[in-house]
């Protein structure tokens, strides 16, 4: 694929516009990926500006979606909210989520539940707080991060991004679970 290509050698001594140039290379692949880039260059990269971010956030959103292909096509959104609370409910589960803004996720028993219909057995719900405060909601959302790891989804949040209900990585933890899902079944 493209992304293993290099545009130009950088040597030794280095050389900034050789440096700039990958940089600018690698906005090329991503607006061949459908990404929205705008008023960021190869500059903005090598020089680690803010604005990367919206790149880097692309590119997890790419790669995490395209782990849920069905049929040649990416999943959205929705099918992700859908498929989640048809796999708690399936397992007995009274959590559910009506999207990824949702407030009930802050305690992150939604993601332990699904974690717990993905791979029965897994959870340990001695451990899982009340969370009636936001130390109990952070020790709730790092036990589910990390078991969501140990069953095999691979997560980018911070257990910050569950409490606070960051709608961008709350889609990653789900749609990763919803992967280690799919992969279960097969």
């Amino acid at each position: 694929k493209q992304w293993y290509q290099r545009r130009v050698a950088i040597t030794a001594g280095g050389g900034q516009m050789k440096q700039i140039e990958n940089c600018n290379y690698a906005i090329s692949l991503g607006q061949g990926l459908g990404f929205v880039i705008v008023g960021i260059d190869g500059k903005n990269i090598h020089d680690g500006d803010k604005l990367t971010l919206a790149v880097v956030w692309q590119m997890m959103r790419h790669y995490t979606l395209s782990m849920l292909t069905h049929d040649g096509k990416i999943m959205k959104d929705n099918e992700i909210i859908k498929w989640c609370n048809e796999t708690l409910e399936a397992a007995g589960k009274t959590t559910s989520i009506g999207g990824f803004k949702d407030s009930r996720i802050a305690d992150s028993r939604p993601v332990i539940d699904l974690i717990d219909a993905i791979q029965p057995g897994q959870i340990n719900y001695d451990l899982v707080t009340a969370a009636s405060n936001d130390d109990e909601k952070f020790l709730n959302a790092r036990y589910a991060i990390t078991m969501a790891r140990k069953i095999g989804a691979r997560i980018f949040a911070l257990p910050e991004d569950i409490t606070e209900v960051n709608p961008k990585m709350v889609m990653t933890v789900f749609a990763c679970l919803m992967s280690v899902g799919f992969a279960k079944t097969k």
